[in-house]
């Protein structure tokens, strides 16, 4: 059995989006900061689940919207990212799909939909595949069927190119110029949740919530997960919401896609064009294709 905590139980209002609470869920192996929006709707809950690197402040946008359309919203910092704890080990995708199904446990939560991004995509296919009883269904944002191992032969190839950037140190107002350029046209909920991904230290400059060495660890994890195994055996609905775009490796993305929505429990809405961030970049259209497929009675 999972006791829960909850501390700060009143909470405190997230800045920049005053419906949300934002709290820590004390499991018994560690403590994960969440971003809850409530509605007292009929609908089922949804649990958001951030990409590697990120937190669950990107997921602003999209959680507004869907609080609109009626649902119960709950963003959380998966461990070693943003405020959650961050032990030095458990960054393999069994163990970060079991922090999920602790965390569901926890805040006794009815079946709800659960949708992650990127590397949350797939650890969200890998929470349907361990813990099926806990979910109506799982989305995957541009992820989900990331299999790292068929562009890297071996692990160290892997590192060296998907090491993450050197960021430390950079000033503040620098990396904020910087996001603000790459992202221009992009709503503001988008802006100030990639820029969460960094603390500010008391000398202005930023440093990655996500250290460099949990970093590896979860690309580790991640180049070790074999995801297109699984989803054939779920029992469980699937919503891919992959984004095209004019990568080199668009072609056998799109391939694998349609390879997957031979299944009956699998639908896939393309979003293009679009970027990697597609939840931040169209958090509306990303909620109401959300939504559709959940009123429809494919995620019900």
């Amino acid at each position: 059995m999972v006791t829960c905590n909850m501390s700060n139980t009143v909470g405190r209002q997230s800045e920049g989006h005053s419906r949300a609470v934002s709290r820590r869920v004390d499991l018994h192996h560690l403590s994960l900061h969440i971003h809850e929006r409530s509605h007292p709707g009929a609908l089922p809950s949804v649990l958001l689940v951030h990409g590697l690197a990120s937190n669950a402040r990107l997921w602003d946008g999209a959680a507004d919207a869907l609080v609109e359309l009626g649902y119960h919203v709950i963003a959380v910092d998966q461990r070693g990212h943003g405020q959650s704890d961050k032990p030095d080990e458990g960054y393999d995708m069994q163990t970060v799909a079991d922090d999920l199904a602790s965390l569901i446990t926890a805040l006794q939560l009815d079946r709800p939909v659960v949708a992650g991004q990127s590397w949350g995509g797939n650890v969200v296919i890998e929470l349907a595949n361990r813990h099926p009883h806990l979910v109506r269904g799982v989305c995957a944002v541009d992820g989900g069927l990331i299999q790292l191992r068929d562009r890297f032969n071996n692990w160290e190839s892997c590192a060296s190119v998907l090491a993450p950037p050197a960021l430390a140190g950079t000033p503040f107002t620098r990396f904020e110029a910087m996001i603000r350029s790459a992202y221009r046209g992009w709503p503001e909920t988008a802006v100030h949740g990639t820029l969460a991904n960094m603390e500010v230290l008391i000398d202005g400059t930023i440093r990655p919530w996500l250290s460099r060495e949990r970093h590896m660890q979860v690309l580790r994890g991640l180049w070790e997960h074999q995801p297109q195994t699984i989803i054939p055996k779920l029992s469980r609905p699937v919503l891919f919401t992959p984004a095209d775009s004019e990568s080199q490796h668009t072609v056998t993305k799109r391939e694998d896609y349609a390879r997957a929505a031979h299944h009956r429990h699998v639908r896939v809405e393309w979003f293009s064009p679009a970027h990697h961030d597609l939840h931040a970049q169209y958090p509306e259209r990303w909620a109401g294709v959300l939504h559709t497929h959940i009123s429809g009675g494919f995620l019900a």
